[in-house]
């Protein structure tokens, strides 16, 4: 992980922490942004105070903690505490505690409808016209904006697209990935044939079960926003295009391991790092995962080409989440923004972005990490924006996807596809 030279701090300091250092020296009552902060704060607050900063993602604690301590070294007055729980309790209790005020003054959330329900419970701090926007490739950013108001920032730019052990590809005699569907299946009989399972699934574990829907859903849907528009009526999943994606999971079943619809996230990980799997049907998010397991072979991703050739639209998914947000009902927004300002700044999203193996949306970051450079050349193909984040609606997204876990359980497609939209017709309305 990258560790901050002397020259770094200073600049910094000049930088994004100037202004803490500016507080920090006004006295009491001195200006008009502590006496706002003394009857409720907002963003012009005091820089100072222990803040709690709320995630979801355990396994950048200790990434985290290096880069909490040397926004300490600058900024004195702040202390900043992780307050973490696992990803689907995040995704269905956060709102509730960020309400409350007392967890997440700086918090995260996933693109779509989580984002949305905080935006509009108020939770959400409007980061319009602030300087750390500057920061940002702006048409990487757009998920966190609702209403005309920049509510909060994406910091990460991950690939919702199978990671694929390039050892076992390689000795499946594959000279460059398929381009069609036929060509895919194709590939995963050789793996098969090599005595290891071709993809690891985790459909027991709904958080991350419905990542491989992306892929298979982008070159099947008539439009780029058919999969959202589900919840509206507008399409169902028993339309022909979607009863597509659901035959193509049960062509999967037999490249799926043992028990896929009951594998936890955890046990996928570990059997693709174990050298067990050639695909992990996740995304980039967990090659740092896959490296803590001991994987030392080589990582592509290699995303499901669905159609044929001449109509594939996209070569795989990426997602702009990880929304960095200030807590509207937060006494201690100043030294929350401060800490946003800090984690902006190309250094130390560096520091981020190659400690944890992942891509960011912050402009002018180096990334050395040797996972990230084998996989910078998918920053400039042809992605689709994840396709599960346009629900809005959680029930109707789990039941869209609870269809896929079905089908690849042994439920007929169409059988699958008509329970799914009694459950979506009730959910909807």
């Amino acid at each position: 992980m990258t560790t901050f030279s002397r020259r770094d701090l200073l600049r910094l300091a000049a930088g994004t922490g100037a202004a803490a250092l500016l507080a920090a020296c006004a006295g009491p009552g001195g200006s008009d942004t502590t006496d706002k902060a003394a009857t409720g704060n907002g963003l012009a607050g005091p820089r100072e105070g222990d803040i709690s900063f709320a995630h979801w993602r355990a396994e950048d604690k200790d990434v985290f903690e290096k880069i909490r301590a040397d926004f300490t070294k600058i900024n004195g007055k702040i202390s900043v505490r992780q307050d973490i729980s696992p990803s689907a309790d995040y995704q269905s209790t956060a709102i509730q505690k960020l309400r409350g005020g007392s967890v997440g003054d700086a918090f995260t959330a996933f693109r779509g409808a989580q984002f949305l329900d905080i935006a509009k419970a108020g939770v959400s701090a409007d980061l319009t016209g602030q300087a750390l926007l500057q920061k940002y490739e702006s048409s990487l950013i757009t998920a966190g904006s609702d209403g005309g108001k920049q509510l909060g920032v994406p910091y990460q730019l991950v690939f919702n697209t199978p990671l694929a052990n390039t050892d076992l590809i390689g000795k499946a005699g594959l000279g460059e990935a398929p381009k069609d569907w036929q060509g895919f299946l194709a590939l995963a009989d050789k793996l098969k044939s090599q005595g290891v399972a071709p993809i690891a699934w985790p459909g027991g574990d709904a958080a991350n079960a419905g990542q491989l829907l992306n892929v298979l859903v982008v070159n099947n849907a008539p439009t780029d926003d058919a999969l959202g528009k589900i919840e509206t009526g507008e399409h169902k999943v028993t339309d022909d295009w979607f009863l597509t994606v659901l035959k193509q999971y049960a062509e999967l079943r037999p490249y799926f391991q043992t028990g896929a619809t009951g594998t936890s996230s955890d046990a996928a990980l570990a059997l693709f790092a174990q050298g067990k799997a050639a695909l992990l049907a996740t995304g980039s998010f967990q090659v740092a995962g896959v490296r803590k397991l001991g994987a030392t072979f080589g990582i592509d991703l290699l995303a499901p080409i669905t159609t044929t050739a001449d109509k594939a639209k996209y070569e795989g998914v990426h997602n702009a989440t990880f929304i960095l947000g200030v807590n509207a009902k937060s006494t201690k927004q100043g030294a929350a923004l401060a800490w946003l300002e800090y984690l902006s700044d190309p250094v130390v999203a560096g520091a981020y972005a190659n400690g944890t193996a992942q891509h960011v949306t912050v402009k002018g970051v180096e990334y050395t990490n040797a996972d990230l450079k084998a996989l910078a050349p998918w920053l400039t193909r042809k992605t689709a924006l994840a396709p599960r984040f346009q629900f809005t609606n959680l029930d109707v997204r789990s039941a869209v996807e609870n269809a896929t876990v079905q089908v690849a359980g042994g439920k007929s497609p169409e059988q699958a596809a008509e329970e799914a939209q009694k459950v979506i017709d009730q959910k909807k309305k």
